[in-house]
C-alpha cells in the first residue's frame, strides 16, 4: 500500500471545468493515485464543495478551492500544480495562463499532460528558473532514441492480455481499467497495467507510454515494450491495458493496435447507452451499437468478454434496464462500475489464468 504521508503535495486546477468531461484528468486524480497526495481542486465554480461529491456524490476530503491564495493560505507546502484538463487538440485554455504563472511565482512546480508544452513557453520557463520551479510536460514525445519498433517478442508473454477498450472518447476507460485491477489484486492475483494516457502516469502508473504523442511508426513497439517489460519484471498474472479514444471515432480512431500489437486477446468494453454520436457531435456520426462492436472486435481476432456501463444520463432503472438488457443480448457480464463496482467480471478473469 502507498503511505499518502510520504507522497508529494499537489493541487489540480480546473477552473471552472470541474464539472465537464475534459476534465476528466482531474477526475482520475480524485478518484485515486500514487504518485501525488491531492490535497486540493482549484475551481472557483464549485468552490467550497467536496471534488468527490461533485464528481459522483462520493465525498472524498478533497476540498475544491476558488483561487491561488487561498490554497496557499490552507495548505502547506504545496509541491506541484497539476493540470486537471485534456481538451480537445491538447490546447492550454488562455485563462489557465495567470493561474499557473501565479504558482510559479510561490514556487509550486507545474505538471501539464496537454500538447501545449510549458517548456515551448520562454515566459514560463524564465519563471520557472527564476523561482526554482520545474516545468513537467508529461506528453512531450521521447527521443527517437528512447522508442522502440516492434520486434515480436509480445508472443513470449504467457500472462493474458486484457484491453479495455470504448465504443467513444472519455467514457471512463481508465476508471474500468483501474476498479478491475483492484479487483484482481484484492483476489490475490498479480494483476498489472499498462497506461498510455497522461492520467494514468500521473495516477502512477509504472509501465506505459502516453499513445497520442508517439511518433506513429514507434506506437506498437512502444506498447510491446510496456507490457513485455511488465510481465518480466512483475511476473504478472494478468495484464489490463488502458484504451484510448475508440475504434471507430473518426477523430482519432485508435484500439487495433492494442489487439495486434498488443495481443490483447480478451476485451472489456466500455459503453455508454444513451450516447448517440461520437464525441456528441452529430456531424462527427453516429456511435454503431455495442453489439456490432463486440462483432469488429472478434473480427480481430479477440473475445470480448465483458461490457462496462457508462451510465450517463440514465435514471437507476434505465441503467439496470439497459444492464439486463445487454446480458441477456450478448449473454457475458455486464457491469455498473461506479455503481455497483467490477465484481461480475472476476470469476472471468480468474478463469482466465487457471
Amino acid at each position: 500500500m502507498t503511505n499518502i504521508a510520504t507522497l508529494p503535495t499537489a493541487i489540480v486546477l480546473t477552473d471552472g471545468m470541474l464539472h465537464e468531461s475534459d476534465a476528466k484528468t482531474a477526475h482520475g486524480l480524485i478518484r485515486g493515485t500514487e504518485r501525488f497526495r491531492i490535497a486540493a481542486i482549484i475551481d472557483a465554480t464549485h468552490a467550497g464543495k467536496d471534488a468527490g461529491e461533485v464528481l459522483d456524490g462520493q465525498h472524498r476530503n478533497i476540498p475544491v478551492l476558488p483561487d491561488i491564495q487561498t490554497a496557499l493560505a490552507q495548505i502547506p507546502d504545496i509541491q506541484f500544480c497539476i493540470i486537471g484538463i485534456a481538451t480537445v487538440g491538447g490546447i492550454l485554455p488562455a485563462h489557465f495562463k495567470p493561474i499557473l504563472q501565479s504558482c510559479l511565482e510561490h514556487g509550486i512546480s507545474l505538471v501539464n499532460g496537454l500538447h501545449d508544452y510549458l517548456n515551448d513557453m520562454p515566459d514560463m520557463q524564465a519563471l520557472a528558473a527564476k523561482h526554482g520551479a520545474q516545468l513537467i510536460d508529461i506528453r512531450k514525445p521521447k527521443r527517437r532514441q528512447d522508442l522502440h519498433f516492434w520486434d515480436a517478442s509480445i508472443f513470449e508473454v504467457t500472462a493474458p492480455i486484457v484491453a479495455v477498450i470504448g465504443t467513444d472518447c472519455a467514457l471512463g476507460k481508465r476508471t474500468t481499467c483501474r476498479l478491475l485491477l483492484q479487483a484482481c489484486q484484492q483476489a490475490n492475483m498479480n494483476a498489472q497495467m499498462i497506461y498510455t494516457g497522461q492520467t494514468g502516469w500521473l495516477q502512477g502508473g509504472k509501465y506505459g507510454f502516453i499513445f497520442d504523442s508517439t511518433l506513429n511508426d514507434f506506437i506498437s513497439g512502444e506498447l510491446e515494450h510496456a507490457i513485455t517489460s511488465c510481465w518480466k519484471d512483475t511476473g504478472a498474472d494478468i495484464i489490463f491495458i488502458e484504451g484510448q479514444s475508440a475504434l471507430r471515432n473518426p477523430s482519432g480512431p485508435c484500439g487495433s493496435e492494442m489487439l495486434v500489437s498488443g495481443n490483447a486477446k480478451h476485451v472489456v468494453v466500455v459503453h455508454a447507452p444513451k450516447r448517440t454520436y461520437y464525441d456528441h457531435l452529430p456531424h462527427w456520426g453516429a456511435i454503431h451499437s455495442l453489439e456490432s462492436e463486440v462483432a469488429l472486435i472478434a473480427a480481430y481476432g479477440s473475445k470480448v468478454i465483458a461490457i462496462a456501463l457508462n451510465t450517463e444520463h440514465c435514471s437507476t432503472e434505465e441503467a439496470h434496464a439497459y444492464q439486463q438488457q445487454y446480458e441477456q443480448a450478448l449473454g457475458i457480464p455486464v457491469m455498473l462500475p461506479l455503481q455497483e463496482g467490477v465484481q461480475k467480471a472476476l470469476p472471468i478473469l480468474q478463469s482466465l489464468i487457471a
